[in-house]
């Protein structure tokens, strides 16, 4: 009798599964997803969202430079990331969340510094004294820098760029809005928005960060390793191997 082969397709399926589990997560379950899986995802997207953005406010705010800078919030990417990895999300999820939440950590020390000045900062008059084109990129229209200087003829250090256009000559008064504490360069008031248009630029990469950490922990739930059952567990199972009892047997008699 010829054996039946077994063919290439149940391998390959459980291949292409296993590669599945582990780039998008194993997702072990049917139907709607468990409400507390849901849960801790939001928690962990809203969390670290919140830290990202409230150690750029609070840097700016302060002027801790660690904050302000950004490497904090990098710090909570990083954590998150770890936090990802350690439930054994899938890694092309871990990546999608790594690259949002560094927009995010990106993108908030500028915001940051709107709010501030926003906040608290106070209106001058500055005379401009040069006019610079800055370098040309990819998509982006020309940007234009004034340096500029108090009624007094006190020089400033910062360039601006907003409210500072192709028309801007020098000699024209341009409007500032300056950090009584000096923790945040002055903008001009042109680019001074307020708080709820500071934060509305980040909420895009917040959000998409939440969804994607609720989507990587949620498909990252997997069922616990059951132990193989042993042939001898089963059923109506005989060991062919055991010692078969005197006196019975097929074999032919033992005749004296």
């Amino acid at each position: 009798m010829s054996r039946r082969r077994r063919g290439p397709s149940a391998h390959g399926s459980h291949a292409a599964a296993h590669v599945r589990a582990v780039v998008w997560g194993p997702a072990d379950f049917t139907g709607l997803p468990p409400q507390w899986l849901m849960g801790e995802g939001l928690f962990a997207g809203v969390l670290g969202s919140g830290l990202i953005v409230g150690a750029g406010v609070f840097g700016a705010w302060t002027g801790e430079s660690a904050f302000a800078a950004g490497e904090v919030g990098l710090v909570c990417v990083l954590g998150l990331v770890l936090y990802l990895l350690l439930v054994r999300a899938g890694r092309a999820m871990v990546g999608i969340v790594a690259v949002l939440a560094l927009g995010l950590a990106l993108h908030t020390p500028q915001t940051a510094a709107g709010v501030v000045l926003t906040a608290r900062g106070q209106e001058r008059s500055v005379v401009v004294t040069s006019v610079q084109v800055g370098e040309k990129a990819f998509g982006v229209r020309d940007r234009y820098f004034c340096s500029v200087e108090g009624r007094g003829g006190a020089p400033s250090t910062a360039r601006i760029w907003r409210g500072c256009t192709q028309a801007t000559r020098p000699g024209d008064a341009l409007a500032l809005v300056y950090d009584p504490k000096g923790l945040v360069p002055p903008r001009g008031v042109e680019g001074a928005t307020g708080v709820v248009d500071a934060l509305r630029s980040l909420s895009g990469w917040a959000v998409g960060l939440v969804i994607a950490c609720v989507i990587a922990v949620v498909r990252s739930f997997r069922l616990p390793d059951r132990p193989v059952a042993s042939d001898s567990d089963r059923p109506g199972y005989r060991n062919p191997n055991r010692a078969r009892r005197p006196g019975t047997g097929g074999g032919g008699g033992g005749g004296r």
